[in-house]
């Protein structure tokens, strides 16, 4: 099907200004000629590539519309193959008939993100510079956007064919010596080959450690509001949203199940969910919520943990913050009703491993003034303190690049012990191979199909 030519609108539907129908593939200009005529008379084989032509769209041998065609000759275009792109004004009935005239003079319809997986597969992409076309279409915050950016310019890719690079040399070189150990053919001395893969490991280690910013920013952390029934955990929820998403009452009780919203918090995406209130109930329907509430603390990357500053710790805050003091991830006390007389005795929270303690009044209307604004921050310091250069910083954005640098740096650890515990060199080139399968999956080198559809499965028709 890579053979194939295809068509598909790359603008969003719905009334607009203009409208784009890409269409790739080695029929991409006679499937133009055949549906565009262009004002000057030349036909579209006869227009330079790179270059914008007005006239008329034509279906049936009927004019539907006029409008501009651009052509792209292989391999200088977005997917490397011969493509046109003809612009049509916006509208659901036109764009659907240009769409069709594509379809009569022979093209199919593209699948999901088949533009851009077409881009890598003829080698005008890496991996993770397609993963960062989807991320900036899918932005949600103007950080995923500086940084989805950067990563389609190559800055992962430059980073990763660094290391990919070192790490030939050397395996070059321990095999070298393997197969021809009296014809010293390696670059590098056994001394210099450690000290290598140490500067290779600290890389890998740096590189890993981006995660914990690229996943705040792309794929949100997963963020737990808890504490007993009453204490403004919905309030809270409604005032980082920004908008009334949860029900609030005086009255204990009133969230039953879990509430879960995205937001953005700063520079980093929180994916929020508000529980039950923790407590013993005869309810059945709130022991159910409260088993939820506990089962999704556990899960939690980051607790916010609100206690009511109006009332005087009980056996109930106690209990929450018993079962909170065992959790590895961060934590931060939320004290609310701060606008109150404060009865909560602060010095309980001491010792029980809060990151921060923060006092709020979520029935403030001010985020300023309610202290939702400090709270917001500090949220933010967690995973991004002070400014990042995307454009010379490479972030690891998702799970499937984290668990390749990982294993990556596994393996390279691996070899270092090899080589300093006196074993043959051949003993750490097995480990150094899959280092570089490794980073080869990262960036695509060497990828699996089932990976490939995964990623591209999740883009839109017409990308």
């Amino acid at each position: 099907m890579i053979n194939d030519t295809i068509a598909a609108v790359s603008t969003a539907y719905g009334r607009g200004g203009i409208a784009v129908i890409r269409i790739s593939g080695e029929g991409a200009h006679k499937i133009a000629d055949m549906m565009f005529r262009p004002a000057s008379g030349k036909r579209i084989t006869e227009i330079k590539p790179n270059e914008c032509v007005y006239g008329d769209i034509i279906k049936g041998g009927v004019r539907i519309d006029d409008g501009m065609c651009t052509v792209f000759s292989a391999p200088h275009s977005y997917t490397g193959e011969d493509v046109a792109e003809i612009s049509c004004h916006g509208g659901i009935i036109v764009t659907e008939k240009v769409l069709e005239a594509a379809f009569e003079c022979g093209a199919r319809q593209a699948g999901a993100g088949e533009f851009t997986r077409r881009a890598f597969i003829n080698g005008k992409l890496s991996l993770s510079q397609a993963e960062a076309v989807g991320m900036l279409i899918d932005a949600e915050s103007e950080e995923q956007m500086w940084l989805a950016s950067s990563q389609e310019k190559g800055t992962m890719t430059r980073r990763v064919d660094s290391l990919y690079e070192k790490l030939k040399t050397i395996v070059t070189g321990v095999y070298a010596n393997v197969d021809f150990p009296d014809e010293d053919l390696a670059e590098l001395s056994e001394s210099e080959v450690l000290e290598e893969l140490y500067s290779i490991e600290k890389e890998l280690c740096d590189l890993k450690s981006s995660y914990r910013v690229g996943k705040a920013v792309c794929e949100g952390i997963k963020t737990v509001i808890v504490g007993k029934p009453n204490t403004g955990k919905s309030s809270l929820l409604n005032r980082l949203l920004g908008r009334e998403r949860a029900i609030v009452t005086d009255i204990a009780g009133t969230t039953r199940d879990t509430i879960e919203e995205s937001i953005v918090c700063g520079r980093v995406m929180l994916r929020l969910c508000d529980t039950a209130g923790i407590r013993e109930s005869n309810d059945a329907v709130e022991r159910i919520g409260v088993e939820r509430s506990l089962k999704m603390m556990g899960e939690a990357e980051l607790i916010l943990a609100v206690f009511d500053l109006s009332r005087k710790i009980d056996s109930e805050d106690e209990d929450i913050i018993k079962k909170l003091s065992p959790l590895g991830c961060p934590k931060i006390a939320v004290l609310n009703k701060s606008d109150m007389e404060t009865e909560f005795d602060k010095n309980c929270l001491s010792e029980c491993g809060f990151t921060q303690i923060v006092e709020i009044s979520a029935a403030a209307e001010d985020d300023a003034v309610s202290g939702v604004k400090n709270l917001k921050e500090i949220i933010e310091k967690l995973y991004i303190d002070g400014e990042i250069d995307y454009n010379s910083y490479a972030v690891i954005t998702n799970a499937r690049q984290n668990a390749s640098v990982t294993r990556a740096l596994d393996y390279v650890k691996n070899a270092i012990v090899t080589l300093k515990q006196g074993d043959t060199s051949d003993m750490a080139g097995f480990d150094l191979e899959a280092a570089l399968s490794e980073l080869s999956e990262l960036d695509g080198r060497r990828v699996t199909e089932e990976i490939v559809d995964g990623i591209f499965h999740r883009f839109c028709v017409g990308k």
